[in-house]
């Protein structure tokens, strides 16, 4: 169990990481979120393409924000 935490406890610092890094560079995580995009939809041959879309128009929209 103690594992777990501790693990989770890294993951939480990780992504707060992430998101501080989203937050000063915005134009430099949509441009990576659009090749991932289009990386993920061509290894799936388009089959989750208004997915994919979906999820980098909300990084372009927000980079760095929280969920609500």
């Amino acid at each position: 169990m103690a594992r777990l935490f501790r693990k989770l406890a890294v993951l939480a610092g990780a992504t707060e990481a992430a998101r501080r890094y989203a937050r000063k560079n915005p134009e430099k995580v949509a441009r990576l979120a659009e090749n991932a995009g289009r990386f993920v939809d061509k290894k799936t041959h388009g089959k989750y393409h208004s997915k994919i879309e979906g999820a980098v128009r909300k990084v372009r929209g927000n980079p760095g924000q929280r969920p609500v």
